[in-house]
Formats: structure tokens, sequence, C-alpha cells
């Protein structure tokens, strides 16, 4: 039948209660127990059949009994409660702050994973990213986000009885999530278009809510659209390599438009991955459309005013595409952008190799003023993995940083530790977690309340586990045994394992089984009971991934252990969340140093749950004995089937002789005194370092603040800046080329130095047409390695002492030694300021011999 209209009819909320369709409509409820339980005391069992989902929630209660909320004092003074902290919180200081300015800093993601309603995620990157806009939210920060409406978003996960992964998917019901249409400053809905070498591509905005930040998605699934670019926002991380690069597309250039017809004229755009840098052509296309500038000076302002962020710590694992994908799509958007396709293409491709894919990573790296790992670790095997794009850089300054992951606590940490948090360590900690005294105070929390909270989480986990599998098994026609059976799977006191994340090879979640005999052995102990929770997802295209999943079901059918370990099909936020605050020990087993980060070991952290890790991503630096164990001591293999031979027997005597030991040295009272001293060093632990507040007032002081200062002297009326740094960029071009470092020579003989000694370093350089004060001469020394390579670098500026003219001077700087151990130096001569630290392959010239 066609023509037929459609509307959507929403319950009729009384006046005294419909704060609720306000509450349900930002997902600042998502983090607040107080808003979940609000909602859940309507109705427990719709509030579980909504998926937890409040606007889906509103639709199935009856008008009775919105009705009967009424005249509930009690519910009424709770709502009073969560409205009263709502308006403090979202209302009022959206007010008070420019918590959505026009030159906001603008945050880009390919996905977004801020609750298990909303599957706009696939894993860890949205997860981090969801966090991210949360603590963004709460301490006022000036940020608006962009990402795309998955009309699918990631698959669903179910298994064959053999424990073969199966994917299906299921459609986001838009009228039944928390979304409204963007509409810009003349009450005109956004809508934003790019065209694409088969026909323009369409897609409509919306807005969601996240506390004070602003959400937008782009959504091709329209009328407008053929039907294959209707799908563009289908699925995530599904499709073949053009579907990826059309959606990438769509993020950065359809994104960053959609912001400017929105009002907004970001300060700074923070690239979450590579999938988000093509925003960099609309960026340059606005500046140069928007304020006159030509193209040169155009990347000069956009190389100053990005931030790029990496979660890759190999080199397959970042985005590349053919140029013969890619180009046509380019050669479409030129006539529109300005901007040449080879140029472009070159700009993701390493110097002088034109025979190479555009790399997505390369594309950030090049046009952004800051760029970052996610741990202490990754931020140097990043360093390493990139070096040869900066050709005469050392490694220890290749200019990739590190931020290290967080969580935000309240989306993670258990209504139980929650309250435990209030009465013991006072209000501070929700918005201060890493304040000393809020620290202090967590030893304050008794032994045996804490404890009791976290046999309540483990209780709600092992019911939620049971009540999954049930329906696992009810979906694969299982025997009426085989439910009646599952449904007492797993010991409410049994030391509990968890081991949930993406099943990728590197991950190694089939470590703890390489020794079946001795984990069984560990399993079946009837004096120290142990059992193990597994869950997670294999990529659809990822058969070896599935093949761990399928060895752990076939393990797990084992008569002695079938009521000691299960899987938890269809991995997500929610099941994360009841593992999180649940299990006693959190295991991690990657192959160092493929983990970037991992932020589940923190989740689990927060809720007092003990790490056993490798010592990898960020747990290389959250481990001490206090607070968990570390499998190895963070060496690298070559030899990796010799690694896990050796790290899966270092497992199995950690859980044998310390960990189980550890769990079941229970005093007179029944509680595990050693063991929950553990639990508060790790809360502390995490709390101090690893929350996503932490983490964003890192980004907000070491690099939002400094490029949004860069974008408003960059985009002052006269442009100055921007075309000094043109003409200083050119004549760099034009005669860097003809610098000439001399060897150095000094004032003594140094073979036998002691510390406390001085020795002077002079050297003569060549600069031609470069004036001094345009560069900086340097000593650049420090520690060697054995093969005589200095590490651990330090610099020292020297100066002019003669100008011999035809631009010849005479440099000189005095050496300290003020430890001891083997050294070298040279000198060199690199641009004076910042300004071009990060440039592509980068201005260095090293003295003879270096």
């Amino acid at each position: 039948m066609n023509g037929i209209h459609l509307y959507n009819v929403a319950p009729a909320i009384p006046p005294e209660i419909d704060f609720l369709e306000t509450l349900s409509m930002n997902l600042w409820w998502s983090w607040n127990h107080d808003a979940i339980e609000l909602f859940r005391r309507i109705d427990p069992k719709a509030w579980k059949q909504s998926g937890h989902n409040p606007v889906a929630f509103l639709t199935l209660i009856p008008q009775q009994r919105f009705e009967e909320l009424t005249d509930d004092d009690g519910f009424l003074t709770h709502l009073d409660q969560v409205r009263d902290r709502f308006e403090t919180e979202v209302i009022k200081k959206e007010k008070s702050h420019a918590a959505s300015s026009p030159n906001s800093v603008a945050y880009f993601s390919l996905e977004y994973g801020i609750h298990e309603s909303l599957r706009l995620y696939a894993g860890g990157l949205g997860c981090l990213a969801g966090d991210h806009l949360k603590a963004a939210s709460d301490i006022g920060l000036d940020l608006v986000a962009v990402g795309l409406l998955y009309r699918n978003g990631y698959f669903q996960q179910y298994l064959r009885d053999d424990g073969w992964q199966q994917e299906s998917y299921q459609e986001n019901e838009i009228q039944l999530l928390p979304l409204k249409r963007a509409y810009n400053d003349q009450n005109q809905p956004v809508r934003v278009s790019l065209p694409m070498p088969d026909g323009r591509l369409y897609a409509d905005v919306w807005r969601l809510d996240v506390g004070r930040v602003k959400l937008y998605l782009l959504d091709s699934n329209i009328v407008e659209n053929k039907t294959d670019l209707r799908k563009i926002t289908g699925r995530l991380y599904e499709g073949d390599r053009q579907m990826r690069l059309r959606q990438e597309l769509l993020l950065g250039i359809g994104g960053f438009r959609a912001l400017i017809e929105l009002g907004y004229s970001p300060s700074a755009c923070h690239m979450n991955e590579g999938h988000a840098a093509f925003l960099c052509l609309a960026h340059i296309e606005h500046f140069m459309k928007s304020r006159g500038l030509d193209l040169e000076s155009a990347l000069q302002v956009l190389q100053r005013t990005n931030i790029f962020t990496t979660h890759t710590p190999v080199p397959a694992g970042n985005e590349y595409f053919t140029v013969d994908l890619v180009k046509p799509h380019l050669e479409a958007l030129k006539e529109e952008m300005g901007i040449d396709s080879d140029e472009v293409i070159s700009w993701g491709q390493p110097e002088n190799d034109k025979h190479s894919n555009l790399c997505m990573t390369i594309l950030g790296l090049r046009m952004s003023q800051f760029s970052n790992g996610v741990s202490r670790l990754h931020g140097e095997v990043e360093r390493k993995m990139w070096r040869n794009l900066w050709t005469q850089c050392p490694e220890d300054e290749v200019p990739i940083t590190h931020v290290t992951n967080g969580v935000h606590v309240m989306s993670w940490l258990s209504g139980d530790n929650a309250q435990l948090f209030d009465k013991y360590l006072g209000p501070e900690w929700r918005d201060n977690p890493a304040d000393a005294d809020v620290l202090k105070r967590i030893s304050q929390i008794p032994d045996d309340e804490l404890w009791k909270a976290h046999e309540l989480g483990r209780a709600r986990l092992i019911r939620e586990a049971r009540d999954i599998a049930e329906k696992q098994y009810a979906v694969r026609n299982a025997a009426k045994s085989e439910i009646s059976r599952i449904k007492s799977v797993l010991n409410y006191d049994a030391l509990t394992i968890g081991f949930a994340r993406r099943f990728a090879s590197y991950k190694r979640a089939t470590l703890l089984l390489s020794d079946p005999a001795r984990l069984e052995a560990l399993l079946t102990n009837k004096e120290y009971p142990v059992q193990i929770i597994f869950s997670g997802k294999a990529h659809p295209a990822d058969d070896v991934g599935k093949n761990l999943i399928k060895q752990i079901i076939e393990f797990a059918k084992n008569p002695s252990v079938r009521q000691k370990i299960i899987f938890l099909e269809n991995y997500d936020i929610r099941i994360s969340r009841y593992m999180a605050q649940g299990v006693d020990v959190w295991l991690n087993t990657p192959r160092r140093p493929q983990e970037a980060s991992g932020t589940s070991g923190m989740k689990a952290a927060v809720n007092g749950v003990v790490n056993v890790s490798i010592l990898d991503g960020w747990w290389d630096e959250g481990y001490s004995p206090e607070c968990g164990w570390a499998i190895g001591k963070g060496e690298v293999y070559e030899d990796m089937e010799y690694q896990d031979s050796i790290e899966s027997q270092a497992i199995y005597n950690l859980l044998e002789n310390e960990v189980i030991p550890r769990f079941y040295d229970r005093q007179e009272s029944g509680i595990p005194i050693a063991w929950t001293k553990m639990m508060k060093a790790s809360m502390k632990m995490a709390m101090e370092y690893f929350t996503s507040h932490r983490m964003i007032m890192e980004y907000k002081k070491n690099f939002y603040e400094p490029v949004k200062k860069a974008f408003f002297a960059l985009t002052a009326d006269s442009s100055t800046l921007v075309h000094d740094l043109v003409n200083q960029r050119r004549r760099f071009m034009d005669f860097w080329k003809d610098i000439v470092v001399h060897k150095p020579v000094l004032d003594k003989d140094i073979s036998a130095l002691h510390v406390g000694d001085k020795f002077v370093v002079i050297t003569v350089v060549e600069l031609g047409e470069i004036k001094p004060e345009e560069v900086d001469v340097e000593v650049y020394f420090g520690p060697v390695d054995p093969d005589n390579c200095i590490c651990k670098s330090k610099t020292a500026r020297m100066q002019v002492i003669e100008d011999k003219g035809d631009g010849k001077y005479i440099y000189r700087q005095e050496v300290v030694c003020d430890s001891t151990g083997r050294y070298g130096f040279t000198t060199r001569v690199i641009p004076s300021g910042p300004d071009w630290k990060t440039d592509i392959p980068g201005f260095i010239t090293w003295a003879d011999g270096s």
C-alpha cells in the first residue's frame, strides 16, 4: 500500500511526573544510579523487558500505572531528588558554562558506547568514546561530538551447538531512541550531502544529549539516497572496503559540514582513531571558503588545530585504502572542495612514496598538532612504528606522546560500591575521584562492608549468567535436562575469574587452556573452588578468533568442569558491567606489546576486582604487588609458541601458589583480610590514575587549550600569523638543504670524565640563507645503548660566539656530567620554537658523521 503516513503516539504522562520524559531523553540517567532506580521501581519486569531503554520502557507502562505514581509519595520524593540533581548537573551548569559554544572542541568517532540500549558501538574504542563524552559533561568541557547513526549497529552474537559463532543484526528503532532532529538557526532540519562517484549522498542529522554534551549522528537511510548509499549507516564494521571508505567520508566530511550548518566553527578537532581523518578535507574547505585562505595557508591553520588519537599498536591494524578505490571518491569531491585528489592521497602516504596505499593513520598524524597513543607503553610502540615518517628524527623525539585511557567511574561502579563511597569517601569522590583525601578514605571502608558489597556483586553476576545461559540453551532447543542443569551453573561462593574482551588471536583467550589437566585440577578442587566466566565476540571475518571461542565451548563440555566454566554470548556493555562488578579476578593475557590500553581491567579495578595480567597496555603502569599480579616481567619473545608456553605456566603458578591461597585465607569472621586489602589498593590505584576525569583533564590541559589558543591567534582578522607561517615554511623548503653542521670539537680530552666534570662543545654551522634566529643549534646527548645509539636524550641549546660571515657561525655550549654511565653526543640544527615539531618529514640537520 503506497502513500502511508507514519506517526508516533507517546504515553500521556501526567504533569506531576512528566520529568520522566525529559530524563528519558538525556543519557545522563545512564550513569546515575538514583535515576536508573527511578525507572526500575515503576515496573521492574518492564524495565528489563525494554532492555533498560527508558524511551521504550515508558511505552510499555499502562496509563493506570502513571496515574498511580502521582499519588505515590515515596516515588514523588525520589523523582524530586533526581530532578534536582539533573537540574544542578545539567541544566544550571549548561547555562553557566559554554557547554556547546560555536568554537567548541569537536570530537569525531566512528563508534560510541554510552549504554547497551544504544547499539552504536562494537567494543573498547566505542566505550572509551562514550566515557570521554560523559567525563566532558561532568567537568563542563566545551565539547561537541560527531558520529554515525547505525540502523543495525554491530552484530549480535549467538553460538551453534558446536561453539561456532554466528552473527545476526537487529534494527535500531529510531522512534524508541532518545534522538531529536537537529535544527539550524533558521529552525530548519539539518541535512548534509557530499558527492559520490555514483551519485550524491544525503544524510539527516540527529542529536543525542549526553548530559551537557551534544552528540550529532548522521543518518543516510533516507529515501533521497539510492539503495547502496542508504546502507552506509547500516552496519558498523561490516561490508566491503568501499562501504568502509564511504562511512569514513561521511563521518569526516559530512560530520564537519553538519557542524558548520549547525552554527559551529570548531576551535579544535579531535580524531578518535584514523576513521575520522577525512574531516581534514572539510576543515580545509571551510578555511578556504569562509576565510578566503589558499590551500597552503589553510593547511598551516589545519595542522595546528587538530588532535589525533591512535589506538592501534600493530602496523596491520591501521586503516588503509587502495588508491584505485579512494581516488574516484576524491575526484567526485574535487570540484566542490577545490582540493586535488593526488595531493590528498599523498598526505596519507609516507614521504616520497607515491605507490603505497592511503593510510588513515598517516593522514591523521600529518594533519595534527598533537598525536597520542593511549598508554605509556603504547606511546613508545607508536613512536617506534612511525619513526620512518620523520626520517631524521630520533625515535624518542617522534612527536607522538600518550594520554593513558581512563574509565568513567559512575558508569561502571556498582550501586553497592557507590553507596559505600558516599558513606565513607564523602560526595567529592564523584567530581574529584583522585583527590588525596578521597583516596586516603578508601582504607577506612570496613572490610566486612566492602566484602559484603562485593559478594552482592558476585551474586548478581551469577544470577545474570544463569539467566543468559538458560536463554542461550533454550534458543538452541537444548534438552530439558541441559536447561535444568544450566540453572545451577556456577557457585555463589567460589573464586570467580573473568575473561571478557574481543576474541582476537593476540589477546590469547585460550592461554589458560594450554594445560587442560592442570586447569581441570584447579576447577575441580573441592576445598578451594574456582570458576571461570568467559565472554566476547570475534570479528565476523576472523575465523581464528571464532575458533578460540569454539575451543572454550568444547572444554566447557567436559562433565567434570561444565558447572565451573561458562561462556556468555553477545558480550555488550551490560555483560561487561556485571562482570566488572562481580568477578574476583580479572584475567588479561595479551601478547605484549600488542594491547594499546585495555580499559576493561580498569572498570574491574574501580570495583575492587584484582587484576592478573600481562604487563601490557595500562597494566604496565597500574601494576604493583599491593593491587594485583603481573604475569611475567614484561618480556617480549620472538618465538610466540615459546612465549605462550612460558606465560601459561606463569598463570597456573600464580593461581595455585598466590591468588587462590590468598582468596581463601579467611579469618574467624570469614572475611579474607589480605584480599580486601588488595581490593582497596586496586580501587585507590584506579581512582587515582585511570579515570576518564583524569584523562579528559590531560586532553584539556595538554592539547585542547593550546590548540584553541592557536586557533584564535591564527584566525584573527589580519591572518598575519598564517602568512608568516607560510613564508617561513617556504624558506625552510627552499634553503634548509643548504645547512651544513661541521663535526663538533672539544676543549679537552673526554676519555676519562667524572661526575661533576664539564666540557665545552664547539661547532661551526653554515646556515646559508637561513638566519640564526630562525633555528636552534643544539648539543644532543645522553646515555647510549649496546649499539652506541643515544637513548633518553637531552638537549642543550648552543650560543653563537662568532659570526664568520657568508652565513657561517661558530656555536658553543658547556656540558655537565651529572651522572655515571656511558654517553654519546653530537650537534644538530632544528627550527626554532614549537611550530615545526610535527612537520613530516621534518627539518633536522645533524653534524657531519652523525
